[in-house]
């Protein structure tokens, strides 16, 4: 118990100095893990809820084709279930991006709350620039990609940093 206490004031000035490294790659983390539940959530949505059949044709009455569905949906849970492990995040976000426009143009006409009759476009807005953000902090702490290239550090007597994958 007095070992937590004495790091109770690390804990503070950490929160106090937004500049400090611990604090940006727990900010990193939150949203990364945040994402990740999100997009798993909108893939268990597609599978469970709507099934990928009600998905396909909710995707032709907004312009896209049907198949897309299967390539989105999988996506979704391999994006989700990859950024909640820190696995290839940059890449992981980038990727997803494609999928979110194609949200945010099924949902633009529809007005910019997403509480809108079919929702509107804000939540999506919101997404595209959480990933936006993400791409650019990189996978934070506690992140698969940062033990690779701890592993990759040690093996090769290089110097890497987890934030930067």
């Amino acid at each position: 118990m007095s070992r937590q206490l004495t790091r109770l004031p690390e804990v503070v000035v950490m929160l106090d100095n937004a500049s400090h490294p611990a604090s940006s790659a727990l900010a990193a983390t939150v949203l990364r893990v945040s994402l990740g539940v999100v997009f798993l959530a909108h893939a268990g949505a597609k599978w469970f809820i709507f099934t990928l059949e009600g998905t396909a044709r909710f995707f032709v009455a907004h312009g896209f084709p049907g198949w897309t569905a299967t390539p989105v949906f999988a996506m979704e849970l391999l994006g989700g279930l990859a950024l909640i492990a820190g696995l290839r995040v940059r890449l992981v976000s980038l990727a997803l991006l494609p999928v979110l426009l194609g949200a945010f143009a099924s949902h633009a006409s529809l007005g910019w709350m997403f509480t809108n009759p079919g929702g509107g476009w804000e939540y999506v807005a919101f997404l595209i620039m959480a990933l936006v953000t993400q791409v650019l902090l990189g996978s934070g702490a506690f992140a698969v990609d940062g033990a690779l290239a701890r592993n990759v550090s040690v093996n090769h007597g290089s110097v890497a940093q987890t934030s930067t994958s």
